[in-house]
């Protein structure tokens, strides 16, 4: 999923419910290493719930949302994230944070602070009135070593995660939360916020991190203790891969919904390469470009059968997978089944000089692309029409497009939106 960016809580997420916008609730929790959860001193008072076991309401959007005065200046961008469906997105501001509908798109509610404080982290659990915050900008909200666990049905934080450094990003399953800090990670039990893991990795200034979200076994990738190399975790078999992506340091990755695929780009940005999880295999290398790029966000398709990706250069790049996560490396029976992926590309046409000419000529480019303004940093994923992608801006620029499976080229803009200004320019 991309990012640019002890105490009883009455309620919490139910972690086994199939459906969204439940809750239960959890038990108190003691102090442990390097973390700790203590009573939520930025909410107000409330008494506690009389029957914590009943579960909360299904998440409704409040009738009155609180609108920013007329005369406040567009709110500054601190984080942009989708959900782990990319159904919405959640954008932390100078002054709160809010939450979007992608398709359609809408505003769905937005929550801005009476002392105006930033949010420099917002992680979504699906459509869950459950939101992990955290505080950032020059005039944070809420520290920026800790996790503050928001509950949307109150409208206030419930509890909160402490540590000794900063936050640099927050994952979340229905079963688990992880925590990433500047060199370590830390794994907790969603239902009774029990410690059961805690990883040690290199510098991770970006708070690389990707979880597994189909229900069962957890797959964890995060940074290795080596530059350029990755840490999967599969908890189901206890099992530890390491893979050496890249040369260089890391500078994003993505994996696929089931954990079996991670695609990684290094900071050169012009290679990604997709990996076989369970045995570290390299299964298929794609090329952005010839110049070094930041790469900002890498996408799987639901079905892995495309990758979306985005740079500093301007351009969201969907590249053809020959591979896909239930049948990874089974290239020749998947391109015989599926037309689509008979889309004419730089390595086939060169295939016959592979070897002779620089690996530059062999190759593989992506199929379709979208024009942008280079510089400005953006975020996709794949929209849940066929064949479209969702693309974020730090600009508050709303994109959904359409790529040709077939003939590829440039795609088709479908909507625009700004999402920074005022509730109801919507």
């Amino acid at each position: 999923m991309a990012t640019l960016s002890a105490f009883a809580p009455p309620s919490w997420p139910d972690p086994n419910s199939n459906a969204t916008f439940h809750s239960e609730p959890i038990d108190d929790t003691s102090s442990v290493a390097d973390s700790s959860m203590s009573a939520d001193d930025h909410a107000p008072q409330s008494p506690p719930d009389p029957n914590p076991n009943v579960h909360s309401n299904p998440f409704s959007v409040p009738q009155e949302l609180p609108t920013p005065p007329a005369s406040r200046s567009p709110p500054s961008l601190f984080h942009l994230s989708f959900n782990q469906d990319h159904a919405c997105f959640a954008a932390g501001t100078d002054h709160g944070f809010r939450i979007y509908n992608c398709d359609p798109f809408r505003e769905l509610f937005r929550r801005d602070f009476d002392n105006g404080g930033g949010i420099g982290v917002v992680e979504m659990l699906f459509r869950c009135n459950i939101l992990a915050i955290v505080g950032g900008g020059p005039d944070p909200q809420y520290p920026t070593n800790k996790v503050m666990i928001w509950d949307d049905h109150q409208g206030r934080c419930i509890g909160e995660l402490s540590f000794r450094s900063v936050v640099r990003s927050v994952r979340l399953r229905r079963d688990r939360i992880v925590v990433v800090l500047e060199q370590k990670i830390f794994v907790y039990n969603f239902a009774d916020l029990k410690l059961l893991h805690q990883i040690e990795t290199i510098a991770n200034p970006k708070g690389l991190c990707a979880v597994s979200q189909v229900a069962g076994s957890l797959v964890l990738v995060c940074p290795g203790l080596q530059k350029g190399q990755v840490r999967v975790e599969h908890y189901g078999s206890k099992r530890t891969k390491f893979i050496m992506a890249h040369d260089s340091r890391l500078a994003c990755f993505a994996l696929t919904p089931d954990g079996q695929l991670l695609a990684t780009s290094s900071n050169k940005g012009t290679l990604v390469r997709i990996f076989n999880t369970l045995d570290g295999t390299l299964l298929q290398e794609v090329r952005r470009g010839a110049d070094r790029a930041e790469i900002y966000s890498l996408a799987f398709s639901s079905t892995a059968q495309w990758l979306a990706v985005s740079s500093d250069k301007g351009t969201v790049h969907v590249f053809n997978l020959k591979v896909n996560s239930g049948s990874s490396g089974n290239e020749n029976s998947r391109t015989a089944s599926d037309p689509n992926l008979a889309v004419s590309s730089s390595n086939s046409s060169l295939s016959f000089i592979r070897g002779v000419l620089p690996k530059y000529f062999s190759s593989e480019w992506s199929v379709a692309q979208f024009r942008l303004l280079e510089g400005s940093q953006y975020i996709v994923a794949f929209g849940h029409q066929k064949n479209t992608v969702v693309i974020l801006g730090m600009d508050g620029s709303f994109y959904r497009c359409e790529f040709d499976p077939v003939n590829g080229g440039e795609m088709t803009q479908l909507e625009y939106h700004n999402f920074l200004k005022p509730e109801e320019a919507f």
